[in-house]
């Protein structure tokens, strides 16, 4: 069972509270991102027909700060140097409310809503009639779409701060947005902290875990509560004992972060957004709150396993995968039918369905560049370079995995085989994550691939995500996972990024060029020109831009083009100076950084090659460009000025791929500067260790030892 999506559907009246240590910084000024974000929220879920109450933590701070302010003003020299008597919080908390519902006011007053401020106390809930005209006056301003504002009137409260006792109605915020959650009959009660959720530990220890559904007779025994939050007088235990009371007595909580910009959101979309808890909580023996670790952990125990093999043993497994494939390759070809009528019954795009389609031929195609890594050099071990450091010291810079990898990758079943492959080669655990449009595929392509594993390695060797829930659990393990590579879209890789402390390897898109110099044998560019954009339109190596030399327009070279790639159906769309051309009629881009992935794109007229170096450096994605020239020398100032990482000269772009160079197969193409950069294959897959070989040497300071620094020849390419 999906526990993040149990209440989704019946919700319609939320509370959501949100702490000091959200609506203000770490210098106890007001946090304007976090509550202009949270106001934002709010006006989404008014606008979709929800009903959201608002409690309200920071009017002591927000006092305090004005306070502070006030007293250094008006005090002098002398009574600077006097010790600084605390500012009373009741106090605070009078200057403050005024100022926090001010600023909520004028917030909402920007995105055109209403907001009304009602303070209570504790001694007001002892009074039914209180109770019965405060859930009458919110419902008419629920009613008028008006945002009731709630908090405690710590100014007049008959409790003293630090208000450590927990007596009374309610003690706190938190308490108190519990008590409204029931007193107001709520679907739902969000508590936005400072941290993602409730950890097993320490948020900041990586060993704690996010507790995505808190199960009292499970949990209560094993969470250690921190300290409380820094400005405000609740805390994670505070939140915890309101979160359990609320459920307990019917309604869902979820406790998350304040800090992100859109978990409220989130939350009612049903997005494992931060910790649950449910009344039914302990019947979903189904959760796993540790699965993620665990199958890190796993990856990593079977990857030490298999680099214990020998170079035989390993290559036998990728041979046995192959044999696994093509003995497979009905049922596979079953499972990827599913999924591509899926798919087009949803009505994805057809570049999208073009990637998700095993064809014919394509699981052989695969067995065979698996039989092709398989017949390799040994990767692991390899002897890079041998230094005599001293007499009877050798040192050896060897090769070794990088560890765990964690893939997530869109549409393209066929990419599952290329890494897997790949991770078995280089000796890594690997983690998989793909599309859901592939769902089916990737199942079943996975199974195979384990099941030809040896009880030697285990099949945790690798080991499939099936949930977009997982991967934010999955990216918090900068401990366990090694590298991250994502294969998708420019906003997949650019909020993987965002979200993750592990290295990234990846491009976020694939804008490739190709330039047809004036020097151009035009039957060899309309050949290259073609093949790049029609090949495969939807693969990241293709075709986005073609850019021609200015004196094709007086040779008609560029009016061939254009008439050849309109033949092919090619959609062309020109920048300012292509348009201008009335004869082409071609209309007008919006931008130079499209990537179409459809049969689709961009001409534009450069004046000469070294303008069309600046195009590419300005607008492409460094990725893989082409310059189709017979002048040698115009092609060495483009091979050597275009900063890709690849370059082409007289050939498709379309060869920027790692079977085609070679490698076997590739888990995608990086163009990143650090690490391995273009196609990744197997080497790009592996990391270096030192090895120094001795016979009883020390150091002393360096007096025991006469350093020599010498290089050795290799003899051997393997350890």
């Amino acid at each position: 069972m999906d526990a993040s999506r149990v209440f989704v559907k019946d919700v319609k009246r939320v509370v959501v509270k949100v702490g000091t240590a959200v609506v203000t910084r770490s210098d106890g000024r007001m946090a304007l991102g976090r509550l202009g974000a949270l106001c934002e929220q709010i006006k989404e879920l008014n606008i979709d027909g929800f009903e959201v109450i608002l409690v309200s933590s920071g009017a002591v701070s927000a006092g305090r700060q004005r306070l502070r302010f006030r007293k250094l003003v008006n005090s002098s020299f002398a009574d600077l140097q006097k010790p600084q008597a605390e500012l009373d919080g009741k106090a605070c908390a009078a200057v403050g409310q005024n100022g926090l519902m001010a600023l909520y006011d004028t917030l909402f007053s920007q995105l055109d809503l209403t907001a009304a401020q009602l303070l209570v106390t504790d001694n007001d809930f002892r009074d039914p009639n209180f109770r019965s005209q405060l859930s009458e006056t919110v419902n008419q301003l629920l009613d008028s779409k008006v945002v009731p504002v709630l908090n405690e009137n710590d100014a007049v409260s008959t409790r003293n701060a630090p208000y450590e006792d927990s007596s009374g109605i309610f003690w706190d915020n938190d308490s108190l947005a519990a008590l409204l959650a029931l007193e107001l009959k709520a679907d739902l009660l969000v508590l936005l902290s400072d941290v993602d959720g409730l950890y097993s530990g320490p948020p900041s220890d990586p060993q704690s875990k996010l507790i995505h559904t808190y199960v009292k007779e499970k949990h209560q025994s094993e969470v250690t509560f921190g300290d409380k939050s820094r400005l405000g007088r609740g805390g994670m235990t505070a939140k915890v004992k309101a979160a359990v009371h609320a459920a307990q007595a019917g309604i869902p909580v979820i406790i998350a972060s304040g800090k992100a910009t859109d978990n409220i959101i989130k939350v009612i979309k049903g997005q494992r957004v931060g910790t649950l808890f449910h009344q039914d909580a302990h019947l979903w023996s189904s959760v796993k709150e540790t699965g993620s670790r665990e199958m890190a952990v796993a990856a990593r125990e079977c990857s030490r396993r298999l680099q214990a093999l020998s170079a035989q043993e390993r290559k036998k497994i990728l041979l046995d995968i192959a044999d696994a494939l093509e003995d497979n390759e009905q049922l596979i070809k079953i499972e990827n039918d599913a999924d591509v009528a899926v798919a087009q019954m949803a009505g994805y795009d057809k570049s999208l369905v073009a990637r998700l389609a095993l064809k014919t031929g394509k699981i052989s195609s695969l067995a065979k560049s698996i039989r092709v890594l398989a017949d390799m050099e040994e990767p692991i071990g390899r002897i890079l370079k041998k230094t005599e450091i001293a007499d009877g010291l050798v040192l050896e810079k060897t090769s070794c995995p990088l560890g765990v990898l964690l893939i997530v990758f869109e549409s393209r079943p066929d990419a599952l085989v290329q890494i897997a492959s790949l991770a078995v080669r280089s000796g890594n655990g690997l983690l998989l994550k793909g599309g859901k449009e592939a769902k089916r595929s990737n199942a079943i392509l996975h199974k195979v691939i384990t099941s030809a594993l040896p009880a030697t390695v285990g099949e945790k060797l690798i080991g499939l995500v099936t949930t977009r829930e997982e991967i934010p659990d999955l990216l918090k393990l900068d401990d366990v996972i090694d590298l991250v590579i994502p294969r998708g879209s420019n906003k997949l890789v650019s909020q993987i990024k965002e979200s993750t402390k592990i290295p990234v390897l990846g491009h976020a898109d694939g804008i490739c060029h190709v330039y047809v110099d004036k020097s151009a044998n035009m039957d060899m560019a309309k050949q290259i020109v073609l093949d790049a954009k029609m090949d495969y339109p939807a693969a990241c190596n293709a075709m986005e831009t073609l850019l021609v030399h200015k004196d094709l327009l007086q040779n008609g070279g560029l009016d061939a083009l254009v008439t050849e790639l309109r033949s092919e159906g090619v959609d062309l769309f020109g920048g300012p100076r292509a348009s201008a051309l009335q004869e082409l009629n071609i209309p007008a881009t919006k931008t130079f950084h499209k990537e179409y992935n459809t049969p689709a794109c961009t001409v534009e007229v450069v004046d000469n090659v070294h303008a069309a170096v600046e195009h590419i450096n300005q607008h492409g994605s460094a990725h893989t460009d082409c310059i189709v020239a017979e002048d040698e020398k115009v092609a060495e100032v483009f091979l050597k000025q275009v900063d890709s990482a690849a370059v082409l000269h007289n050939a498709s772009t379309r060869f920027c791929d790692g079977f085609r160079f070679g490698l076997g197969a590739e888990v995608g193409i990086s163009t990143s500067r650090i690490h391995a950069r273009g196609p990744v294959g197997v080497e790009g897959l592996l990391t270096t260790r030192w090895i120094l070989k001795g016979n009883g040497q020390i150091v002393d300071g360096d007096k025991a030892v006469v350093y020599t620094h010498k290089d050795l020849p290799i003899a051997s390419l393997t350890l």
